[in-house]
């Protein structure tokens, strides 16, 4: 808007004669455009009303310009439902003029629904009843909220159960995964607390001694962890990520209640070498919960409550 971009706009596609005024308002010839699938629309369609405002296609074709532009080699447009019918308007205006469209992917966001106590809270713009983004970050705080988002594909309605959301309990996925990665931490402070040298064992590690079930599910999966970021970067999608957090946190949860009541799977034994090759199974486990939260812009925390005791 500052640059003059929009009137840029505009002025090329008047010099292709692909622009026209009626009823006030200016319309494109989207009739006439260069659609990928060669699908175009039977009308065209309206890019400056006749108050002289621009309806999204216009600015957004303006702001892709910018985009090719500036050099980029890949650009990602992430709209919600409600723009699906225009998305395919501003590839094909791009086309018209030259640029290399296939560098784009667009993802369609499904809508989000508040729920609460099995209720869906009604929203409207117009009556300016809704809850914003901020409000709901503030509420829940930014790891939950956040997390809660992409756990679903952005294919699928998300229903966003604020209940669910604003507990610290096990049955919250986000607190779930963050506690997983607090007690291994608070395993390797305990491990310091006995006077043991956890970095030392673990370079030494001899992960043959690694034979219990429990173990091998958590070497398992750790080994799928490299394979996953490569589908995420592939497919756009975080969702599968949130899934693998939580599976490899249950099996991480499960295998320190089975030492607790286990004491030959303890992690801090009195063989040091058995202790080495777990404390350095528990922290493969950490770092890939750790990186894996870190993609999704979440957290990990170094303690939460009752991780303490979980430690002996």
């Amino acid at each position: 808007y500052r640059d003059g971009r929009i009137e840029d706009v505009i002025r090329l596609y008047r010099e292709r004669g692909l622009v026209y005024e009626k009823d006030g308002a200016l319309w494109l010839k989207t009739t006439e455009l260069d659609y990928p699938d060669g699908n175009r629309p039977e009308t065209d369609k309206v890019i400056v009303k006749a108050t002289g405002e621009p309806t999204y296609r216009l600015p957004d074709i303006a702001y892709h310009i910018t985009k090719f532009e500036r050099g980029f080699d890949r650009i990602i447009d992430i709209f919600g439902a409600d723009h699906i019918a225009q998305y395919p308007d501003v590839i094909a205006a791009l086309r018209t003029l030259g640029y290399d469209t296939g560098k784009m992917r667009v993802l369609i966001h499904q809508f989000v629904t508040l729920v609460k106590e099995g209720e869906i809270l009604k929203m409207s713009k117009r009556k300016a009843n809704f809850v914003t983004i901020a409000e709901l970050a503030a509420t829940l705080g930014v790891d939950v909220f956040r997390y809660f988002l992409v756990m679903r594909s952005h294919h699928s309605h998300l229903n966003f159960d604020l209940e669910l959301a604003v507990r610290q309990t096990m049955d919250n996925p986000v607190y779930y995964v963050q506690n997983a990665h607090a007690r291994i931490c608070s395993i390797e402070k305990k491990s310091a607390e006995k006077g043991l040298d956890a970095d030392s064992l673990i370079s030494a590690a001899d992960l043959s001694l690694l034979v219990a079930e429990e173990e091998r599910r958590l070497m398992d999966k750790i080994c799928d962890y490299p394979d996953l970021t490569l589908r995420l970067a592939q497919s756009l999608e975080a969702h599968p990520l949130t899934t693998y957090l939580e599976e490899l946190a249950g099996l991480y949860h499960h295998y320190q209640t089975a030492g607790k009541k286990n004491m030959q799977l303890r992690v801090i034994t009195e063989d040091r070498k058995v202790t080495g090759a777990r404390l350095a199974l528990c922290r493969a486990v950490r770092i890939v919960l750790s990186h894996g939260l870190g993609i999704l812009g979440v957290s990990a925390p170094l303690y939460m409550e009752k991780t303490e005791a979980d430690a002996e």
